[in-house]
């Protein structure tokens, strides 16, 4: 069900299976940055990105006060409770930094950080929860429930990005002692969930978009495009196995047909960054919100069919060569700086692609620990690098995060095209092992 562009962005299926598949959930008609480790060991295993998602709680953040740095606090109905402060000044302050496996309640509170827009618990790089959007007067909390073991809270944009956090307490028996194929099975539930909520997350920016093009007010509309955009390029492999969708959505003006209509989110990047203009694009965008709501209908089927374990949703195989195709992405039109040519905001989608495929390796981790366990400290070890490499461009007054792209030299390209290359080498091998 992955699909890779060419570097003209025209868009293929990768195999004639994964275009069946395609077919086969289209034609069943409408349903519903990670931080980088410090080492290649893969960490304790953790609740599932869908049992993640469905443990997320909306409500206000408890006023009760930060709990002790030293002892783990409980909150109501036995989960630990961690409150999540986060400032210009400091960046993310976590309290406390520990706490016991299981249900764990992190209230979150953005005081005054501009910079700092989302937060991330990993494990292992992988996404265990998230919140985004994060701006300043934020104030709520998520839910997950979490094994014994060493994560961190990734603050980007922070003084202290990567923040070290211990959850204490025996691992749930079983899970060291599953086959490779009950594994695999996990990662591609995990990646299911991980691509819902991504098109979750995108929703509400594409409707700030729509809003502010039809309340006239471009500054907002510029910023709701550079919201958005992150949340579609982690999830490009799967959309792009719905190729008209697909093209509806984000195809480039060079590769629209004489006599067609072009839509999706460039032709509202045109008219904002370069026109400056909201005019006429209230159609546009209401298609936009429409086209991005059939595309989380359509990856719930994929969803539910993975749950299933039918035959007919994500194959482990299918999500490796997604994590290789993505950066493929950014080897063959992202790093020209053709993908945002309006908005310049290259380095956005960029990223966006690596933590993309970093989140579809890490799902594959506990497996591949088993059928390669000298291929995963490689790969972890080289993602870190080019994540490394990618932080030192981001400038958090700047639309969207990022230095412009065409701030970057000769050199800087080259630096990110050396790193990109040193992870897609190892990375290209694993679907390989996993079909073996």
């Amino acid at each position: 069900m992955f699909a890779m562009r060419s570097a003209r962005h025209s868009k293929v299926v990768a195999t004639g299976l994964l275009a069946v598949t395609a077919l086969i959930l289209t034609a069943c008609g409408a349903g519903s940055g990670a931080a980088p480790s410090s080492d290649g060991a893969a960490a304790p295993v953790v609740a599932s990105s869908a049992e993640s998602s469905a443990a997320l709680v909306s409500s206000a953040a408890s006023s009760s006060g930060p709990a002790s740095a030293t002892s783990p606090s409980t909150a109501g109905g036995g989960a630990s409770r961690v409150t999540i402060n986060i400032t210009q000044a400091k960046g993310c302050v976590v309290t406390p930094d520990t706490v016991h496996a299981g249900a764990v309640t992190f209230s979150v509170k953005n005081v005054d950080a501009t910079g700092i827009t989302e937060l991330e618990l990993v494990s292992s790089q992988r996404i265990v929860s998230e919140q985004e959007n994060l701006t300043p007067g934020f104030d709520s909390s998520f839910t997950v429930k979490v094994d014994g073991g060493a994560y961190q809270i990734y603050c980007p944009g922070g003084v202290n990005q990567q923040i070290p956090f211990t959850v204490t307490g025996k691992a749930p028996a079983g899970e060291s002692g599953a086959s490779v194929d009950a594994l695999l099975q996990k990662a591609a539930v995990n990646y299911a969930g991980y691509v819902d909520d991504q098109i979750a997350f995108l929703i509400a920016p594409v409707e700030e978009l729509v809003a502010a093009i039809k309340a006239g007010d471009v500054k907002a509309a510029q910023g709701a495009y550079a919201k958005a955009r992150p949340f579609w390029e982690r999830i490009e492999p799967v959309a792009e196995s719905f190729p008209d969708l697909d093209a509806a959505l984000d195809k480039r003006i060079g590769d629209v047909a004489a006599g067609t209509n072009w839509t999706g989110f460039h032709p509202i990047e045109k008219s904002l960054f370069v026109a400056k203009s909201t005019s006429g694009l209230g159609p546009l965008a209401d298609k936009l919100l429409s086209d991005v709501k059939v595309l989380q209908a359509k990856a719930k089927q994929l969803s539910d069919a993975t749950v299933a374990d039918n035959g007919r949703g994500y194959q482990p195989f299918e999500i490796a060569n997604g994590s290789s195709s993505l950066l493929d992405e950014v080897l063959q039109s992202k790093i020209t700086g053709e993908e945002e040519a309006y908005s310049r905001l290259d380095l956005l989608d960029f990223q966006a692609n690596v933590e993309g495929s970093l989140q579809a390796f890490a799902t594959l981790q506990p497996a591949l620990n088993d059928l390669d366990p000298t291929l995963v400290p490689i790969i972890s070890a080289r993602f870190s690098a080019l994540n490394t490499i990618l932080d030192s461009y981001r400038d958090p007054k700047a639309l969207g995060g990022w230095m412009t792209y065409p701030a970057l030299t000769s050199a800087d390209k080259k630096k990110l095209t050396d790193a990109l290359l040193a992870v897609q080498e190892p990375l290209s091998a694993i679907s390989a092992k996993i079909t073996k």
